[in-house]
Order: C-alpha cells, then sequence, then structure tokens
C-alpha cells in the first residue's frame, strides 16, 4: 500500500503529466492555427490577385438593396465613387442609364425570390464599354442572406467580336441562301453527296430529271440520275474525285423523261468530304459533232471528187488532208504523206517535182507563202509551171488556225482562152467581110455588136453606134430609109422574138431607094439575138420574073389540061365508029371475010379497045391533077369484085399463054370504098402483071382480110423491073411504053391504082428486082 507522500507524488507526476500533454496540445493546435492562417493569407493574396487581373468583377447586393463594390467596377460602370446602393446604378449623366439600371433591378429581385440566374448587357453612359453581367443568389459563405452576386464582364471586345461574326453570319447566310437559289433555279441537274457519298441534297432540275415527287423524296430513296449501279456507276467518278482531290468529268447516258440523253457529268470534292455535282446536257453536242463529222467527211469525200488539188494543212502546219487531184497533181506518194509533212516540207517536195515556179529567192518566197497561216483575208495568185502549165492557186485561213490551198489547173483554160481570143479575131474579121448586114443585140434590147455592111446599110453614124442604142431608138432613127416607114417598128419585133421569146422570125422590107432586103432575127445559145439584112433586090427582080412565067407556065398548063379532055372526048365519037364497023365486019355483016381479014378486023378491035382504055385513063388523069377523085362510097364486097377484074383480063392473059391463078380467102369480106374504082385497081395491077409477064409464065390473085382492113397481092414471075423503073412505076409522067430491052413498060395504070388506093385510105407497095418477078401489095382499110 502505497503513503499518502506516495500518492501525493503520484498525483504530482499526473498532474504534471496532464500539464505537458495540455501544453503539447496547445502547442501543436497553435502551430496548426498559425499554418493556417498563412495558408490562408496566401490563398487570400492569390485570390486578390487573381480578381484583380480577373475579366470579370463581382458586386455583392444584398437583402436590403445595400452594394458591395471595387472602385475599379465603379470606374467600369462610369461612376467615380461605388456605388453604396443599387439605385445608386443610375445617375443624371453618369452610371448605367435608366433604363439598363431599371431592368438590372428587376433582374436581381426576381433572383433574389425566384433564385433563378440571368444574364444581362448593359452600356454606361458616355462610354464604348459593353458590360456583361451575370447574376445568381449569393452562397451562404459570401456572407449576404438573401443577397444577388453580380459577375459584370467587360464585353466589348467580344461584343463587337459578336456583331463583326453577327455580320458575317448574315453575309453568309444571304451568300448561302442566294447561291441556293441559284442552284434550284440553274437549268441542269445539281447535288451534294456526303461523305458516305449517298445523296444528301439535288435541286429541282434533278428532282424533274428522275421524275421524283420531290427533294426530299429522291434524297430518301437515293434516285441516280444515270445508269448503273455500284462503284462503276454513276459513284465511279464521284469517288475518284475524292481520292484525287480533283474535279473528274466524265460523258454518261441517261434517260430523262423517257428520251435517252447524254450527260457531261462533273464532280468536285469539298473539305467536308462530301461531293458536289452537277450534269450538263450535251445531247445536242454530241450529235452536232457527230453532224459536223458526218458533214467534214462528206466535204472531204466531195473535195477528193473535184478535179482541182485541195490540201488542208492544221495549226502546226502539218498536212491533214488532201485529195487525189492533189496527188497526182504534185506526184505525192501515199506513204509519204501519211507521215503529215509539215508545211515547208511540202514546198520543198513541189519544188524538187517542178512543180513550183521558178524564183531566185526560195527561202524568202516559202516564208511569204508560210504568212499565208496568218493572213486575215484569203490569198490568190497564178503559178506558171514549167511545161507551160497554169495554175491557179487559193489560199484560204481556216478559224482553227489552219490553212486550205485549191489548186485549179487552168492549162487547157488558157488555151482555150486564147483560142477564144483567135477566133473573136476571126469572127471580127468574118463579120466585117460578109455579104450580110449582121446586128447582135442583148437580151436588154441594146446593140452589142455590128459590121461595117449594117452601118452601110442604114447610113448611121459610128458615134451613134458606139453609144449601143436599144432597138427601140434604132428602128426609130431607121424609119427614115423605109419605103413605108411604119415598118420599122419589124425591126424591133424581130429584136424581141429572139432575144425574149426565144423564136427565130424574119421578114421583108422595101428601101426608099428601092432595093429590097430580107430581115431575120435568129436567138443565140448566150441569150442575146443576131439580126440579119440580106439584100434581095436582085433576087426580088429575078422572083417577079418567074412568078410571070410560072403564070404562063400554070395558064398553059390549063389550056393543055382542057385541050386533052376535049381530045379525049373529041377521040371517043370516032373510036365508038371504028368499034361498031369493026365488030360488024367481024360478025359478018358485010359478008364472009377471010381468015385472014378476020385476023386484020380482030386486031383492029383490039387496039380500039386499047385506045379506049388509054382515053379513059388520060381523063381520069387530067380530072384529077393532083386532087382526090370523087369516089362513091358504098359497103363493096370484094370477091365479086376482084373475080369480075380477074374476068376482064383473063382473055388477055389467055392469049399470051399465061399460068393466071386466082386466090380469094373467106376472110377478105367487105370495105366502105368505090366499086367501079376499086375494079380499076385491080384491073390495072393484073394489065401490068400480063405485060411484064413472057408467055408460059405465071400471074397470081391473092385477097385476103383481117379485122383492121383487106389485101390484095398481085405477083408474077416475069423479067422483073430494075431499080430506076421501081423508083417511077407510080410516077404518070413517066415513061408509057412497050417493053424495051426486056424491061417491062410504064404506062399509066400503076399511077391511077395509086392515086384511087390512096383515095380510099390505103396504101400501094411495088417490089421488083430484075430476073425476080413483080410483087404489088395494096392495103385497104375497113372504114
Amino acid at each position: 500500500m502505497f503513503g499518502s507522500g506516495d500518492v501525493a507524488t503520484i498525483l504530482i507526476g499526473v498532474a504534471l503529466a496532464v500539464f505537458i500533454g495540455g501544453t503539447g496540445w496547445v502547442l501543436y493546435t497553435g502551430l496548426r492555427a498559425r499554418r493556417a492562417a498563412s495558408d490562408a493569407i496566401v490563398t487570400n493574396a492569390r485570390l486578390s490577385a487573381m480578381l484583380a487581373t480577373a475579366p470579370a468583377l463581382a458586386m455583392v447586393v444584398r437583402a436590403d438593396g445595400r452594394v458591395d463594390c471595387s472602385a475599379r467596377l465603379a470606374s467600369w460602370l462610369g461612376l467615380a465613387t461605388p456605388p453604396r446602393y443599387l439605385d445608386d446604378l443610375a445617375q443624371a449623366e453618369a452610371g448605367l442609364t435608366a433604363e439598363d439600371a431599371a431592368a438590372l433591378a428587376a433582374d436581381v429581385m426576381s433572383a433574389q425570390k425566384s433564385g433563378r440566374g440571368f444574364s444581362r448587357t448593359v452600356r454606361a453612359q458616355g462610354s464604348d464599354r459593353a458590360l456583361m453581367i451575370r447574376g445568381s443568389r449569393a452562397a451562404r459563405e459570401v456572407q449576404a442572406p438573401g443577397g444577388v452576386i453580380l459577375w459584370v464582364f467587360d464585353a466589348t471586345e467580344s461584343e463587337a467580336e459578336i456583331v463583326r461574326l453577327g455580320a458575317a453570319v448574315g453575309y453568309a447566310t444571304t451568300l448561302y441562301e442566294e447561291l441556293s437559289g441559284v442552284i434550284q433555279a440553274a437549268p441542269m441537274p445539281m447535288w451534294y453527296r456526303g461523305a458516305d457519298l449517298r445523296l444528301a441534297m439535288v435541286n429541282s432540275h434533278y428532282v424533274d430529271a428522275v421524275d421524283g415527287a420531290s427533294a426530299e423524296d429522291v434524297v430518301t430513296r437515293g434516285v441516280e440520275l444515270v445508269e448503273g449501279s455500284g462503284m462503276g456507276g454513276p459513284l465511279a467518278n464521284a469517288v475518284r474525285a475524292r481520292d484525287a482531290q480533283a474535279v473528274q468529268s466524265q460523258a454518261m447516258p441517261a434517260t430523262i423523261h423517257g428520251e435517252r440523253r447524254m450527260l457531261r457529268v462533273f464532280d468536285a470534292p469539298l473539305s467536308t468530304g462530301g461531293v458536289a455535282g452537277f450534269a450538263i446536257d450535251i445531247e445536242d453536242l454530241e450529235q452536232a459533232r457527230a453532224r459536223l463529222k458526218r458533214f467534214d467527211d462528206a466535204q472531204r469525200a466531195m473535195l477528193d471528187r473535184l478535179s482541182a488539188g485541195v490540201v488542208q494543212f492544221a495549226a502546226d502546219r502539218s498536212l491533214v488532208f488532201c485529195n487525189q487531184p492533189f496527188r497526182r497533181l504534185f506526184a505525192m506518194k501515199a506513204e509519204w504523206l501519211a507521215d503529215r509533212p509539215e508545211f515547208d516540207r511540202v514546198l520543198e517536195r513541189m519544188r524538187e517535182t517542178k512543180r513550183l515556179p521558178e524564183v531566185r529567192d526560195f527561202p524568202g518566197w516559202k516564208a511569204e507563202r508560210r504568212d499565208w497561216f496568218l493572213a486575215g483575208g484569203g490569198e490568190e495568185e497564178e503559178w506558171h509551171l514549167p511545161g507551160g502549165v497554169h495554175l491557179r492557186v487559193v489560199a484560204q485561213p481556216l478559224p482553227d488556225g489552219g490553212l486550205l490551198m485549191i489548186f485549179e489547173d487552168r492549162t487547157e483554160e488558157v488555151q482555150l482562152a486564147s483560142a477564144r481570143d483567135t477566133l473573136l479575131r476571126v469572127r471580127t474579121a468574118t463579120f466585117e467581110n460578109l455579104h450580110e448586114a449582121l446586128g447582135v443585140f442583148a437580151a436588154d434590147g441594146r446593140l452589142q455588136l455590128w459590121n461595117n455592111k449594117f452601118r452601110a446599110t442604114w447610113g448611121f453614124d459610128e458615134a451613134f453606134l458606139a453609144t449601143h442604142p436599144r432597138v427601140d431608138a434604132l428602128a426609130e432613127r431607121a424609119a427614115r430609109q423605109l419605103s413605108n416607114p411604119e415598118r420599122a417598128v419589124l425591126i424591133s419585133d424581130l429584136v424581141r422574138a429572139a432575144t425574149v421569146e426565144r423564136q427565130q422570125r424574119g421578114g421583108r422590107v422595101a428601101f426608099a431607094d428601092g432595093r429590097h432586103f430580107e430581115f431575120a432575127a435568129v436567138p443565140l445559145p448566150d441569150g442575146n439575138g443576131l439580126f440579119t439584112m440580106l439584100d434581095i433586090s436582085d433576087s426580088r427582080r429575078i422572083e417577079t420574073v418567074l412568078r410571070d412565067r410560072n403564070e404562063a407556065l400554070e395558064a398553059a398548063d390549063r389550056i393543055k389540061t382542057a385541050f386533052v379532055a376535049t381530045m379525049s372526048y373529041e377521040l371517043r365519037t370516032p373510036l365508038t365508029s371504028i368499034s361498031g364497023f369493026a365488030e360488024m365486019l367481024h360478025e359478018g355483016y358485010a359478008g364472009k371475010l377471010s381468015k385472014a381479014a378476020v385476023g386484020y378486023v380482030e386486031a383492029i378491035l383490039e387496039s380500039v379497045e386499047r385506045l379506049g382504055m388509054l382515053v379513059d385513063e388520060v381523063l381520069d388523069l387530067t380530072q384529077a391533077e393532083g386532087r382526090t377523085p370523087a369516089l362513091e362510097m358504098h359497103p363493096v364486097a370484094l370477091e365479086p369484085l376482084a373475080r369480075a377484074a380477074a374476068d376482064a383480063v383473063a382473055p388477055l392473059a389467055a392469049k399470051r399463054k399465061l399460068d393466071f391463078a386466082v386466090e380469094i380467102l373467106p376472110s377478105t369480106g367487105e370495105i366502105a370504098g368505090d366499086a367501079k374504082r376499086l375494079q380499076q385497081v385491080v384491073e390495072h395491077l393484073l394489065r401490068h402483071a400480063v405485060s411484064g409477064t413472057p408467055e408460059g409464065g405465071r400471074i397470081l390473085l391473092h385477097v385476103d382480110g383481117a379485122a383492121e382492113g383487106a389485101r390484095i397481092v398481085v405477083s408474077d414471075d416475069g423479067a422483073g423491073m430494075t431499080t430506076q423503073a421501081v423508083a417511077r412505076a407510080f410516077d404518070r409522067f413517066g415513061q408509057p411504053g412497050i417493053t424495051r430491052d426486056g424491061e417491062r413498060a410504064l404506062g399509066l395504070g400503076l399511077p391511077l391504082a395509086k392515086q384511087f388506093v390512096e383515095a380510099h385510105g390505103g396504101t400501094i407497095d411495088l417490089v421488083s428486082e430484075p430476073g425476080q418477078g413483080t410483087l404489088i401489095t395494096v392495103s385497104l382499110p375497113r372504114g
């Protein structure tokens, strides 16, 4: 057990330990508070520095309206001293405006009641500074119960930037809207693809081209403008543009409104990863290009058929085309031309083949021709080549910078021109030495050419003719030379007929001095008219004499015809008496005659019959005198008519011991005609055959018919006729008589037969050769 001293010692030790522990605790707590105070001072200093340099200044508005505000913020607000109450923010010529101050007070009151923050922009009076105020209920740590803390930002620069950005946004928006309007109004499909190359926007023309309901419908369904699908279709061009980061174009077919069209599609990459595109309809351009190509091919094919040489050079002066005449003219080989030689080389090749004019300074001459490529208009010149060749060279610059050259070989033309000049000189000399008076009038009626005979005939002055007067003025002056001045109009009429009506006309006029001229106007191939005058004074006198003689001959012929007719009628009376007395003697009325006397009487009767027939024939010929004989037309059966004619000639044929055959076919039928004249035709043909057939010969009469007419054929196997006899067989003035040297007689029978046949509208043909007999065919129409 402890004693009291020990207890005290223990208590003292405990108390000492407690004191030491409390002292240590106090020391520890003080050190820690000191360290916290030091940290708080540093933090306060840092925060004060940060607040001093912060872009926003704080202002506390307490519940009673008092304001805690720094001097710096007061200067921002345009106040000389910090305000004590919120109402002090608006003063007469300083601080906020009354409107801004009232609005701010309303915001503060709202924040105090609802606890919602607010934001407002205000501007100090007399200052360009813009202040942004953001307010919220003050935290408890601010030690302002029911108060509001306002953070004030100097937004002057921000506000200017905002205004600038707002203006930029407005401008960009305007541009976007205008660009969108342009895109929508563009007369071509336009679209935009996103980064995934799907359609994101299309214009109205695109929608119309694909027959879409709307732009949203087309984008939603992903309707492509051109045919194809996948990366090988319309997206291929967009992929190339995106990957190459360059604009790509490609011609693609498309069906628009049911028509096949060719489009030129352009795709342009954008910075967003998308691709913008548009399409231009080049169908018309392609067709125009195709037509141009076809036209170019056709033009070159046409140029290849020209007789002139044609060569075309491109803008780089290389040969691009030449036709066959060019190759032949300049001896150009196809394999050499295939290399498209340059203009200078072509000229040098021409020089080598001696197809260029001989010049002293060939390089200079060649340089002058090289300038044809740059000439404003065409060039033309003549080349005289060795050997007498003449070329007309035409050089025409082309719009694309090339040159077209045409080489026309005018050698023959030059030769023809020389020959023409010679002919003109010959014509002039001929004009001047002709006996006729000549004048050439143009289509407008003016005198162009004349000879001295023309001038002398009319007595015109050379000065008057040199004015190339019109035909009316010339006729007016020529009227004084005519016996009847009114006949001068004939000159105008003839010239007008030749130049305008293109007809040849003529006429005659008498001059006042007794001369007579024959006029003629002849149209010329060049549209002019040739007026000729021939002096017919001598022939007019001869014509008068011949006319008088002809009238005398006609009167004599009429007398002769009347005499022959009268004599024919007069001869009939003694012939009738002779015939009657001879028949009486032959019949024995005067007693029986001896055998010799009977022969004599029969000879008399035969001669009388022959003479009577000749009288009838002479009467028929003299009565006709070139006129159609008068016919009594009736239906005539040819069979009995032909047999009657054969019976009439049969005794004569029997006397000459001829084989006389008659063939009449059933097709002979009837014709409309004069029976008497037709029987005379058959008799004349048979008598002609009998007269030309020797004894023992054969004669054939053949008659047949067809639907259109009848035919009478008389043939014999006699001696035939010479060509001269056949030619005059039907001539009534042919030499009549008996057979001479084997040639049958040509009497009046055949001319009369021909006259009667033609009067019936028929034809008669005679075919004969010496030793081959004679064939006569008569064709008579049914009508």
